[in-house]
């Protein structure tokens, strides 16, 4: 393996233990729910997705797992606390 490889590696590693490095700014996610696929997304309006609920609350269990997952590289202001 190249050294510098080796050494992006590690960068790598240094960098996804640091989260506050990141931020998210887009990101679309097909989630497989029980019955069927949802296309969940964050844009520059926040979070979206195409299942019936969330058109009616703004909120759906799909945009709420992948929070939980990725709740600490969301901008300030759209994290809804249910990874807490």
């Amino acid at each position: 393996m190249q050294s510098s490889l080796i050494s992006k590696i590690e960068k790598a590693r240094i960098y996804a233990e640091e989260p506050e490095r990141f931020q998210v700014q887009s990101l679309k996610v097909l989630v497989r729910g029980d019955s069927t696929v949802h296309a969940a997304e964050f844009g520059p309006n926040g979070w979206s997705c195409d299942c019936y609920f969330f058109q009616d609350t703004g909120t759906c269990s799909h945009t709420m797992a992948l929070e939980r997952m990725i709740g600490d590289i969301l901008p300030d202001g759209y994290r809804t606390g249910v990874s807490d």
